[in-house]
C-alpha cells in the first residue's frame, strides 16, 4: 500500500516543479513589459497553489499552514526570476 504524501513532500514537489518552470523560460525579443511578466508569474503561482491546495492533508489549520509555506517559497522563487527578467529588460 502506497503512503500518502505529507504536506512537506507536497511543498517540496511544488517548489521543485515551479523552479523547473521558471528555469525553462527563455528571454528573447520582442520582450513583454515587466508588468505583463509579473502578471504571468502571479498566474503561474496561483495555478500551482490551487493545484497543491487540493492535495494538502490534515486538519484545516495544518493545510493552511502548509499552503502558506508553499506560497512563501514560490514568492521567493518568483522574486528571483523577476529580478533576472528586469535585468534582461535593462540590457535591451
Amino acid at each position: 500500500m502506497a503512503l500518502l504524501p505529507t504536506n512537506q513532500d507536497l511543498i517540496s514537489a511544488g517548489i521543485k516543479e515551479f523552479n523547473i518552470l521558471l528555469n525553462q523560460q527563455v528571454f528573447s525579443e520582442p520582450a513583454i513589459p515587466e508588468e505583463a511578466m509579473v502578471t504571468v508569474v502571479n498566474d503561474w503561482m496561483d495555478l500551482y497553489l490551487n493545484y497543491y491546495k487540493k492535495k494538502m492533508v490534515g486538519e484545516q489549520e495544518e493545510q493552511d499552514k502548509a499552503l502558506q509555506e508553499l506560497r512563501q517559497e514560490l514568492n521567493t522563487l518568483s522574486a528571483s526570476f523577476l529580478d533576472k527578467y528586469r535585468n534582461f529588460l535593462k540590457s535591451l
